[in-house]
C-alpha cells in the first residue's frame, strides 16, 4: 500500500487497526543516515537527555503536559542540558508517522511546536472522523497549506528516513517502549517521569562527570 494510501486512510480511521507503518523497515546499508535528531538547548551543554516518544502514547503526552515545561524551564532554557526527542512508532502507528512527516515538513523551527500541538490533539481522537481536519488544521496553524500538508505525508523518503530512525531505536538503543529516558548516555528510566526523577538523573550525571 502506497504511504499516501496508508496515512491517509489513518488520518480517516478507516485503517487504525492495520499494520504499523515501521512493521517492515527498509533493509540495513553499510553506512546507516544520521539520524537528523532535533534538539532544544545549548550545544555546549554538559548534560544530554534524550527522550524516545510516539505521538501517539499517551504516556508521553502527559509528560509533554505535565512535566517537560518545567523540566525545559528549568534546564534547557538555562543552558544546563540539551534536550533530543527521538522518533518512536506506537498504535496507531500511522498516526504517530503522520505527525511526525508534518513537525518535520514544517522545519526545525516548527518541529517542536508541532510535537506540543500533536500530544495536545490526543483527546480529541475518539472522534474518529475529526483526525485529518485536526492535522490539517495544525499544518494551516503552522504556515502550511492544504496541498503543502497533504505533500508531507505523501513524502516518500521521509518516510524511510523516519522508518530507519526508529528502526536504529529498536534494533540499536534497544529502546521497546515510550517514552524511554537516556541521561548521557545512560538508560534511566521508563515510562512517565517526574520533574524529581530528572532532577536526580541529571546530578547523578553531573556527579559521574566530574
Amino acid at each position: 500500500m502506497a504511504l499516501r494510501r496508508r496515512i491517509a486512510l489513518a488520518l480517516a480511521a478507516l485503517a487504525l487497526a492495520g499494520p504499523a507503518l515501521a512493521a517492515k523497515p527498509p533493509p540495513r546499508s553499510a553506512a546507516p543516515p544520521a539520524r537528523q535528531d532535533f534538539s532544544l538547548g545549548s550545544a555546549e551543554a554538559k548534560v544530554e537527555v534524550v527522550e524516545y516518544a510516539s505521538l501517539s502514547c499517551p504516556h508521553c503526552a502527559a509528560f509533554n503536559a505535565q512535566v517537560f515545561p518545567a523540566f525545559k524551564a528549568r534546564y534547557v532554557d538555562t543552558g544546563q542540558v540539551r534536550y533530543t526527542l527521538r522518533e518512536m512508532l506506537t498504535p496507531p502507528a500511522e498516526i504517530a508517522a503522520a505527525g511526525f512527516l508534518l513537525a518535520r515538513c514544517a522545519g526545525k523551527d516548527k518541529y517542536f511546536k508541532i510535537v506540543d500541538e500533536v500530544f495536545r490533539s490526543q483527546p480529541l481522537w475518539p472522534d474518529a472522523q475529526a483526525i485529518k481536519p485536526i492535522f490539517l488544521g495544525i499544518a494551516r496553524n503552522n504556515g502550511l497549506s492544504e496541498a503543502q500538508f497533504e505533500a508531507c505525508l505523501s513524502d516518500e523518503k521521509a518516510f524511510a528516513a523516519l522508518n530507519e530512525r526508529v528502526r536504529q531505536a529498536v534494533e540499536v538503543d534497544k529502546v521497546s517502549s515510550t517514552p524511554t529516558f537516556f541521561v548521557n548516555g545512560k538508560r534511566v528510566g521508563e515510562g512517565e517521569m517526574s520533574l524529581e526523577d530528572l532532577d536526580a538523573a541529571i546530578a547523578a550525571a553531573r556527579k559521574r562527570g566530574g
